[in-house]
């Protein structure tokens, strides 16, 4: 299922991790990359979708980051010692002469499903995917990619629950500190996760 990863055969650029940010969307990925930007670390983020009712807080996302699969990976040689966001789809692309921490986010996939629906429908958009079979997608997909990630050697994994870190966040916070071996400013960072955009809870 999943390729190998796209590698140079020379690369001059220092050996420094990118930190990723992961998972499906609508998983919390975009309430991770604020809470690291607050905590004081560099996000890789060009700002062309800007933030909205689904996300409030922004998307911290990079349009490059979409074209990873068509070997369009150049943009990634400038990120060891800052924050990118990947999708889950397209980790396999991630070039492989670099090492990688990622923070995957999980989340209940009716949870994920009810946020996709909601947003569709302020984009006037409608899902020809019934909920049963969305829900069998992302569960195949969820266990091949946690099983490909932690098996390979350029890449580290922290994976972290949503509810657990609305719930939680200051622990989160020390976690992340730990998981990154980073000087962060926690405080900056557990202010970030909302109850009240908690909005779609099984």
């Amino acid at each position: 299922m999943f390729k190998k990863l796209f590698s140079r055969e020379k690369s001059n650029k220092p050996k420094q991790k990118v930190v990723v940010v992961s998972g499906l969307p609508r998983s919390g990925t975009s309430m991770m990359m604020k809470m690291l930007a607050e905590g004081g670390l560099s996000i890789v983020t060009d700002s062309e979708r800007e933030a909205d009712e689904d996300n409030p807080n922004g998307y911290f996302e990079i349009e490059l980051s979409k074209k990873l699969k068509d070997g369009v990976v150049d943009w990634i040689y400038d990120a060891p010692g800052k924050v990118v966001k990947v999708i889950s789809y397209l980790l396999e692309f991630l070039p492989a002469d670099l090492t990688y921490d990622i923070i995957f986010m999980d989340r209940e996939i009716p949870e994920i499903l009810a946020s996709q629906k909601k947003m569709l429908e302020r984009r006037n958009e409608v899902s020809t995917v019934s909920d049963e079979e969305m829900t069998q997608q992302f569960q195949v997909h969820l266990k091949a990619v946690k099983y490909w990630v932690a098996r390979q050697p350029n890449m580290r994994v922290l994976f972290v629950k949503y509810d657990q870190v609305v719930s939680n966040p200051a622990k989160l916070a020390a976690a992340l500190v730990d998981f990154l071996e980073k000087p962060l400013n926690t405080e900056a960072m557990k202010a970030v996760p909302s109850q009240s955009l908690y909005r779609n809870r099984v």
